[in-house]
């Protein structure tokens, strides 16, 4: 029996604004297109919710409907450095990771050895550590399939998590609205209500030959649905570039040696945290991130093959000196190749003394520590 996860962040786009400028979090806030400009909602947090403000929207309906809503401008540098931290969280438990977006994914941990295997706790532990390292919430839904992990996931939001075990599914799905079924929309839920279907339960009254006539093949993924069957395998395509933590102060730090003593903490987690990565990966850079007051980052990094102190402090004190203005986030990380990608050069160091150079595959965490 597999074990899915699908992990959502909360209003995503609009809670790394409220993180980043905390005197947004009490107003009704979106992030779109100008009003005045035929702009359109991306998201918006729940206070604009309230007002029936959603995504998908016209800005200027959402104006409308909501005077007082502040529309900001995207912020998009932020949101994939927030998306990449949730991604290194998630590849701490798993390697069988599906991004659907930069605010969601599919993680299967059917076999995570993490807390005995228990995906519920998985998921808790994922998202408290999402919320302390990122500082944004994420809902998560845990379920035998995909299917039902998508629709888990929207069950107890924001910032909570529903469960379906396997014994749950057959009462779950009977009781399902149909509209809660991917591919059916308003068209579709039309049709259905015309035939005096509203539920999957209603659905399954249908042989798969009875719906197929109706409706194709679409007909046969109703079937199996409306049945909590769904036997898709994640589409897994990318693996592990980095891995980094970073610190948003709630305090800003005034200058280069405040940021300096902050640097030994936060090397030692990111050594604590390569522990668990696959011995196949290669460290091949150093990276420090710095946010400052003014919401401006900057990235500076540097080809190593270990996490090495006195490394981070060059490149904190280069970065920082970017700008020199006070500094609300610090961040220390690596970058990786899989050497499982690189097989061809392995071989070719193996078998060709006169190739290029190519450091021996060692255990990215004795790297970390012994450096």
């Amino acid at each position: 029996m597999r074990k899915i996860i699908h992990c959502d962040a909360d209003c995503f786009f609009a809670a790394i604004e409220m993180r980043d400028d905390p005197s947004l979090a009490k107003r009704p806030i979106a992030v779109g297109g100008s009003s005045d400009r035929r702009g359109v909602i991306s998201t918006c947090n729940y206070e604009a919710r309230r007002f029936g403000v959603h995504s998908a929207m016209p800005s200027s309906t959402a104006k409308r409907l909501c005077p007082d809503l502040l529309i900001l401008p995207h912020r998009m540098e932020a949101y994939r450095d927030a998306s990449l931290q949730m991604r290194a969280i998630f590849y701490d438990y798993t390697d069988l990771v599906e991004p659907l977006s930069l605010d969601e994914a599919f993680l299967d941990v059917s076999d995570s050895k993490h807390h005995q295997g228990s995906a519920t706790r998985i998921a808790q532990e994922i998202r408290t550590r999402i919320h302390r390292e990122i500082g944004i919430t994420v809902s998560a839904g845990i379920a035998p399939n995909k299917f039902l992990a998508k629709i888990a996931s929207d069950w107890n939001k924001p910032n909570g998590q529903y469960v379906i075990t396997p014994a749950q599914v057959d009462n779950f799905v009977e009781q399902l609205p149909v509209k809660k079924i991917f591919g059916v929309g308003k068209a579709m839920a039309a049709k259905l209500a015309e035939l005096n279907i509203f539920t999957c339960a209603d659905l399954q009254k249908l042989s798969v030959f009875e719906l197929s006539q109706r409706f194709g093949q679409m007909g046969s993924r109703l079937y199996k649905l409306s049945r909590g069957i769904d036997e898709r395998e994640l589409t897994v395509d990318r693996r592990r570039k980095s891995l980094s933590v970073e610190n948003t102060f709630a305090q800003d730090l005034q200058n280069l040696p405040q940021c300096l003593h902050e640097l030994p903490t936060l090397s030692q987690q990111l050594a604590i945290r390569l522990r668990r990565v696959d011995e196949d990966y290669k460290i091949v850079k150093l990276f420090v991130k710095i946010k400052f007051s003014d919401f401006s980052i900057t990235t500076i990094e540097r080809s190593a093959t270990g996490v090495q102190l006195n490394e981070f402090i060059d490149l904190c004190s280069e970065a920082y000196h970017r700008k020199e203005q006070p500094v609300r986030l610090l961040g220390v990380g690596v970058r990786f190749i899989d050497l499982r990608e690189h097989n061809h050069f392995v071989q070719l160091e193996l078998f060709n003394h006169n190739a290029p150079y190519l450091p021996h595959t060692e255990a990215v965490a004795t790297a970390a520590i012994a450096r």
